[in-house]
């Protein structure tokens, strides 16, 4: 008897798992949709950017309120509202880029093609391999909170070493949590698609934002 009760168990948590990694790649698919769409809107309307503290305290108030209520319907609708603003917090750094450069659009796709390519290849590696990343988490975390930091005394002290040196640092801090993150579901660490989401959201969106500043400082024609 024990042998079909391990059976079923296994095959069970399988199913479990296998609903979380389509949930949260359909939901992070409709995410991604919605912040390219307040982000084209942002855009298009030449509205400002709110500017650091404005954008800190509304991705921490809306991470913090989808966290919340990560375990309800209402999960949904924060999601949505933290990428949207997100994504109106990206239109504006686009518009820099692409006005600023004369090869702006071309940059802009490259870091995009490039975020694309390092997500889907990062997420193929631990899909295929299957191996637990979650050794990661304390170096990351610590990793995150030093390049945090030192990218706000970049930004307050105008050190552009400095601001290479951090989006050097993300991109590499981003892709072990992709890594980390699809091996928590695939392992059954994460089982609520919504913060899963919501973490391989925010590593795709600062990879590209670290990408695109690289881009611009070594490929960018004034």
């Amino acid at each position: 008897m024990s042998l079909p009760t391990t059976f079923t168990r296994s095959e069970t948590q399988t199913l479990a798992t296998n609903k979380v990694l389509k949930n949260t790649y359909l939901l992070l698919a409709m995410t991604l949709l919605f912040s390219a769409a307040t982000a084209g809107a942002s855009m298009a309307l030449n509205l400002p950017h709110p500017g650091m503290i404005l954008t800190m305290v509304g991705y921490f108030g809306l991470l913090f309120l989808t966290t919340k209520f990560s375990n309800s319907s209402l999960g949904l609708v924060f999601v949505f509202a933290l990428t949207g603003f997100m994504g109106l917090t990206l239109g504006p750094i686009l518009s820099m880029y692409i006005h600023s450069f004369a090869n702006g659009t071309e940059l802009v796709m490259t870091a995009l093609g490039g975020t694309g390519v390092i997500f889907l290849g990062l997420s193929a590696y631990a899909l295929t391999t299957r191996k637990d990343f979650s050794f990661l988490g304390g170096f990351l975390m610590v990793g995150i909170l030093v390049a945090f930091l030192a990218g706000i005394g970049a930004v307050i002290f105008a050190i552009p070493a400095l601001s290479l040196a951090v989006s050097a640092m993300f991109i590499l801090l981003m892709s072990g949590m992709i890594l980390m993150q699809t091996s928590a579901i695939i392992n059954g660490g994460e089982t609520n698609y919504i913060l899963a989401t919501v973490s391989l959201y925010v590593s795709i969106y600062n990879l590209f934002l670290s990408l695109l500043q690289i881009l611009g400082i070594f490929g960018g024609d004034d």
